[in-house]
């Protein structure tokens, strides 16, 4: 028998971010989840080495990959629409909960229980740290637009710099203070 688990999740890179906005450079949500594993990683080491808390880095960034894939069969519902009101949300988890389910129909039952905890995104400690680097990606992806002269991401930018800082987590403020302002400057600045 035949599976198409794997064939789906290649095809993330089809799923385009940001369909509501003019972008500089377009986006991708496999790009987006390479993205956030890094970031999700990075925090999660943060949090264990500098902050000495019970973190394991490298399950992060994995469910960071996975963060995205019921996006696949959903495609990427903009974030100011899927956020617009109660109902709105509560039937896109709705919908999102059939395409995770529909995407681990697509694995033979001996690797359901491999996959079902990072497609669902079960782990609320994990969640946590996917969903603060998820944030972080896309500010970073405004201050990319904002460098290059879009101004369209000017209030995506100050929403999101202000969802980062409610979440009130000590790894995004040491990544935010050390590792972000890196991000605004050119590649001849960098060096």
């Amino acid at each position: 028998m035949n599976y198409s688990f794997f064939a789906y999740i290649f095809r993330m890179r089809y799923i385009a971010r940001w369909a509501l906005m003019r972008n500089t450079r377009t986006e991708n949500v496999e790009e987006h989840s390479y993205e956030v594993a890094v970031l999700a990683h990075a925090l999660a080491s943060i949090g264990r080495d500098v902050f000495h808390k019970e973190l394991d880095p490298d399950r992060a960034a994995v469910a960071a990959l996975f963060h995205d894939a019921p996006e696949i069969i959903t495609g990427d519902m903009p974030t100011p629409i899927k956020y617009y009101n109660p109902d709105i949300k509560t039937a896109y988890r709705q919908v999102e909960a059939v395409a995770q389910d529909k995407l681990l129909s697509m694995l033979p039952s001996e690797l359901v229980p491999a996959y079902a905890p990072l497609v669902r995104e079960s782990d609320p400690q994990v969640r946590r740290y996917v969903k603060a680097a998820d944030k972080l990606s896309a500010y970073i992806k405004c201050v990319e637009e904002l460098k290059a002269g879009n101004a369209e991401f000017k209030k995506a930018s100050e929403q999101t710099l202000a969802a980062l800082k409610g979440m009130e987590m000590e790894e995004l403020d040491y990544f935010m203070e050390r590792f972000l302002p890196a991000f605004s400057l050119t590649l001849d600045e960098l060096q």
